[in-house]
């Protein structure tokens, strides 16, 4: 076989290496959106996709007049809205102030602190935020009651739900999230700092004439894709934190698809709310890049 593409020809080798990875792509992100067809289908497992009926929107309309449906989007949003106004700025300023140390020992040691806990699995997280809360015998319980205070029981409290998840995600993952800060700021050129030295320029300075400027394009580039997952909030965290008590609070949409989908076998309806928070996600992803593009010149499409 000849091809007429020199180019082609001469990264061959590589289209090659890349066939796997792109098989395994097609065979388990592009082959399963047929199953979406369900979402407009009344199915049956015993009749299968294609011979379910159709039945249009219905699904759709029974998840927009239910009463969870301003539940779970207002505790998704409220979630999702939240962290990101926390984690987005803390993010930045860890890799500002991460920057400046001059001690490399210090300095690493820091970066290794900060980052550790992003590998601590899902689970061991939520055990450890349950033990650390529990009323009766957490640690901060313990220490309550060393000093004459008694801790009540957080977990079962709605209105503390979204703090307790948005700021264990923040203690969790923000050094992990500042590194692809540093990789910018590394990548700024000395001579700017060296030039602002010899204007006079203070430390503050600096980091606001030229650390914000040049890594500006990153975190617009970074706002965009997070705000591109607003109804995107993983499912194990929120499920395993989730209790009776504090449910009207914790209860998202990955969570709701989850109790609809496997454990009440309404595979139609949990299609469908889960095709809804995929278009609402799609939606604000384009308007938010389109709105970056106009004020800032920054898009990812």
């Amino acid at each position: 076989m000849k091809f007429k593409n020199p180019y082609f020809r001469k990264s061959l080798s590589l289209y090659a290496l890349l066939l796997p990875s792109a098989l395994l792509l097609f065979c388990f992100a592009y082959l399963p959106l047929f199953g979406l067809v369900i979402a407009f289908k009344d199915y049956s497992p015993a009749l299968g996709i294609l011979s379910s009926p159709w039945v249009g929107f219905k699904h759709f309309i029974h998840f927009f007049k239910s009463y969870q449906f301003i539940v779970t989007i207002k505790n998704t949003f409220v979630l999702s809205v939240y962290g990101i106004l926390i984690s987005f700025p803390l993010a930045i300023a860890l890799a500002l102030m991460c920057n400046q140390l001059k001690n490399g020992l210090f300095k690493k040691t820091f970066q290794v602190v900060t980052y550790l806990p992003h590998f601590i699995s899902t689970m061991v997280m939520c055990g450890l935020i349950l033990i650390f809360l529990s009323p009766s015998n957490g640690l901060i319980a313990n220490i309550a009651k060393a000093l004459g205070f008694s801790l009540p029981n957080v977990m079962a409290n709605p209105s503390a739900f979204k703090h307790i998840y948005v700021w264990t995600d923040v203690w969790q993952h923000l050094g992990w999230d500042s590194i692809i800060y540093l990789a910018a700021l590394a990548g700024i050129d000395p001579t700017l700092y060296e030039a602002a030295t010899i204007d006079g320029a203070t430390t503050m300075q600096k980091i606001r004439h030229i650390d914000i400027p040049l890594i500006l394009p990153t975190a617009m580039v970074l706002l965009i894709m997070r705000t591109g997952s607003i109804l995107g909030i993983g499912f194990e965290k929120v499920y395993l934190l989730q209790n009776v008590q504090n449910s009207m609070a914790s209860e998202i949409i990955s969570t709701y698809v989850y109790k609809m989908g496997l454990q009440g076998a309404q595979y139609s309806l949990s299609t469908a709310v889960g095709l809804f928070n995929t278009a609402v996600n799609v939606a604000v992803l384009l308007f938010v890049n389109f709105v970056s593009k106009k004020t800032t010149e920054i898009s990812i499409l």
